[in-house]
């Protein structure tokens, strides 16, 4: 190992203290400042911001890692992206890429100058201006850092199938007590040496969080470090307060680490060494808010907590007035930027130039390195369905098949994530191309696992929702798949991500992505078998509350729907596409041309299921999902037969959003063509998928909303048969005649009797179940009857 005292020459280490000092002297300014920035005159109350927002504590120490990651770019022509995981850490990013210059030419009113300085200054945590975070705004950024948790997920994510890229993402000591960052440091069970790129985490321990103690800060270094090598890393500290011996030991730590990721996969590459490495990593402790005051009104405030955020305010006080003056001159602004506010030209040359400055690299605006997939024909992959019903398959497995030649012909940019139920839920033909990544120990009897898999499986909803939002964010392609239930785990993920792409979508640098793909499956209606702890269809609800231009749901009825629907999301940019579908077999009602039309509308009528076409519907009846569409057709089936005369429009729904107006969401519907399909005043009965309320939500200013009624989930299960589940929240086939019969007013006088039929076919059900433990034959076997008709 090389001696710390002879990486850096004297003069390399003063550039790059002076470097260290501009980028801590622009993030106090953006805290701060709203004027006079280069303290040209004595500092006054006018030239303070009225409401002081931002997180000092974490950033000097974030300035201090992107001025090493500059060095060695520059010193090896790496290209490395930088990934801030420290809440708020914003002030540090914009102001490393405004010394590099990549933020002003993006961004040309923030020029290198006095004037763009000034600019810079006042827009921070200001109204019109950036977050105090590093947002889509920031340039070189793909992780927002506003909730904790998901660095290194993202990291790992852009690194697959990224051989030469590395991603430097510090992990803040706060963050480092979240569930998923605890777990994200598995993600090296997962990392290729041969085909993809490498994270280097540098766990950043400056002591505190907001108002007590961090416990990775907490604990010995014996610990800590045994800690981290049980998590296959080769840890690497660097420690202490003095910015001389600091940097030295920074500079030759970052050469060794960077020296053993490269001799890693020199061996994985050339050498054939497919064994799982000790990544290294590097722990870095310093004091919170370091070079900041050491106390203020009395207080201890560098190397505690008092620096998280802003370290002082009440500037109306004098002498907190000159404590920031006396702070910022610290830094000696005058040796740092000429009169007009440039950076002196010996410390501008240390920055990287070109892609190779982390605010430039592509691979952080991935939408310039995005292709398009390489499909297959959807629609090669149909199900034969002769007529309505007359085929039973399973909906998932069709599409199983089709992922499959999509990731045959995509080797290199698509993946699919899932927490190990790929196979469960229908998706096994991916294993006919692929196998599950997978670099920990494996044994001759595993099934499908490899290192060069192309299947991520772990038992870590986040894990596989951070992978893949690192993934699309530099340029690739991939859907996750989930138990519907268990998505609710990942909320605030997608929370983020949405709101990441409402906000790029306004920003014109920032090329689309592909789409965040998420399949649900082993949905509410079928998981009798698990019980109640498995049935919530609650994730549409949170998803609906995003941008309309952000956000779609799909909930197609069979196989063929759900293959035009998944074509159409994997062609898709900028957007988070929700695919609802069952993985059991299920009666399958339309061919490709048919479900072609139906998905391209996203609603419409069923001809074959209505008899309405000379006049007037009695009753509208309306079905979104896949159980629904079965139970609402076994209950028009029923009232045929006891109602011939009653006249039935038939409406399916493919694409939820289609019930919004059109002026809500670009898929809604014109208010003439809602009111053309669902009538102006006739009675309305709607089976969904989900919990009834959002329909009503979506529809609420339609002319008939009034008339329409939705029976849906109702928090009602429990582990019982299938059919016993629609029963329970009052879905099913018997109760939906006898809410016909409620609504029609040619029916009352028959009401009684048909609503007395259905009852005794309840309590039959119920019986029938206790006693043989499964479905009555006439629930189990039940077909559309009207086959030749319809064909």
């Amino acid at each position: 190992m090389p001696s710390a005292a002879t990486v850096l020459e004297t003069k390399e280490l003063k550039r790059m203290d002076a470097y260290w000092r501009a980028a801590n002297y622009l993030s106090v300014g953006q805290i701060y400042l709203l004027d006079n920035p280069l303290l040209k005159q004595p500092l006054q109350l006018a030239h303070i911001k009225p409401r002081l927002l931002g997180h000092w504590g974490t950033t000097p120490g974030l300035n201090f890692i992107y001025v090493h990651m500059n060095r060695v770019i520059k010193q090896q022509a790496l290209s490395m992206i930088f990934i801030a995981g420290p809440g708020h850490g914003g002030p540090a990013v914009v102001a490393n890429t405004y010394l590099e210059g990549s933020y002003s030419e993006l961004y040309s009113d923030i020029s290198q100058d006095e004037e763009g300085m000034r600019r810079l200054f006042r827009q921070f945590s200001f109204p019109g201006g950036i977050p105090s975070h590093t947002a889509p705004e920031t340039p070189g950024s793909i992780h927002e850092g506003g909730e904790l948790g998901y660095a290194l997920f993202h990291a790992y994510g852009a690194v697959f199938d990224n051989p030469e890229l590395i991603a430097c993402c510090v992990v803040g000591d706060g963050e480092a007590e979240t569930g998923p960052l605890a777990t994200s440091w598995h993600s090296n069970k997962f990392l290729n040496p041969r085909t993809d790129g490498a994270v280097l985490p540098i766990l950043h321990l400056n002591g505190y969080k907001i108002a007590s103690p961090a416990i990775l800060a907490r604990i010995g270094h014996t610990e800590l470090e045994s800690l981290l090598v049980g998590y296959g890393y080769k840890p690497h500290f660097v420690e202490g307060d003095k910015p001389e011996a600091m940097h030295r030991l920074m500079a030759a730590t970052v050469d060794i680490v960077i020296a053993e990721i490269r001799e890693i996969q020199r061996k994985a590459r050339h050498g054939g060494d497919s064994r799982r490495p000790l990544w290294p990593m590097i722990v870095l402790r310093s004091p919170k808010g370091w070079t900041g005051p050491k106390e203020v009104d009395g207080k201890k405030t560098e190397d505690y907590w008092r620096s998280h955020q802003v370290p002082f305010s009440d500037m109306d006080k004098p002498e907190h007035l000159s404590l920031l003056e006396e702070w910022m001159r610290s830094y000696r602004p005058d040796e740092l930027f000429d009169a007009n506010g440039r950076l002196d030209p010996e410390l501008a040359a240390l920055a990287p130039t070109f892609n190779h400055r982390m605010g430039a690299n592509l691979h952080a605006n991935g939408g310039v390195l995005l292709r398009d997939l390489r499909l297959p024909d959807f629609r090669n992959y149909a199900v034969a369905v002769p007529a309505p019903g007359a085929t039973l398959a399973e909906s998932t497995r069709a599409m199983g098949v089709f992922l499959r030649d999509v990731m045959q012909k995509n080797q290199d940019n698509f993946r699919v994530f899932g927490p190990d139920e790929t196979a469960s839920n229908r998706l096994g033909a991916l294993f006919e191309v692929t196998d599950r990544t997978w670099v920990a120990e494996r044994f001759d009897y595993d099934d499908h696992l490899a290192v060069d898999g192309r299947v991520m499986e772990i038992l870590s909803e986040h894990a596989c929702q951070g992978w893949l939002e690192g993934y699309l964010l530099t340029g690739r392609h991939g859907l996750f798949s989930c138990y519907e239930a268990f998505i609710h785990i990942v909320d605030s993920m997608f929370n983020q991500h949405a709101k990441w792409l409402k906000v790029c979508g306004e920003i014109p640098w920032r090329r689309p992505i592909a789409s965040l793909n998420i399949l649900l499956t082993s949905h509410v209606w079928r998981q009798d078998n698990n019980g109640f702890s498995h049935q919530d269809p609650g994730f549409i609800d949170h998803v609906v509350n995003k941008k309309a231009d952000i956000i779609r749901v799909y909930l197609p009825p069979d196989a063929n729907t759900l293959l035009v629907v998944t074509d159409q999301c994997l062609k898709s940019r900028n957007l988070v596409n929700i695919i609802v579908a069952g993985k059991q077999p299920a009666h399958q009602w339309l061919n490709m041309d048919a479900a072609i039309n139906h998905a391209s509308a996203g609603i419409g009528l069923w001809e074959w299921a209505c008899n309405d076409q000379s006049g007037e519907p009695d009753i509208v009846l309306a079905a979104a999902g896949d159980v629904p569409t079965l139970e609402m057709l076994a209950a028009i089936d029923i009232l045929h037969q006891l109602t011939p005369e009653l006249k039935i429009r038939f409406i399916n729904l493919v694409d939820l959003m289609t019930l919004q107006p059109q002026e809500e969401h670009p898929h809604g519907l014109s208010s003439d063509e809602f009111d053309s399909l669902f009538t102006t005043d006739k009675p309305i009965i709607f089976a969904y998928h989900g919990y009834p309320w959002l329909i009503h939500r979506l529809t609420y200013r339609r002319t008939n909303h009034g008339n329409l009624h939705v029976r849906g989930y109702k928090e009602e299960g429990t582990t019982t048969t299938p059919f016993d589940m629609v029963v329970l929240n009052t879905l099913d086939r018997f109760h939906l005649v006898m809410d016909v019969a409620n609504r029609v007013p040619k029916l009352q006088p028959q009401a009684a009797h048909i609503k007395q039929r259905m009852r005794d076919k309840l309590n039959q059900h119920t019986q029938y179940i206790h006693e043989h433990g499964e479905d009555m034959p006439e629930i189990r076997n039940w077909t559309w009857p009207y086959q030749e008709a319809n064909t």
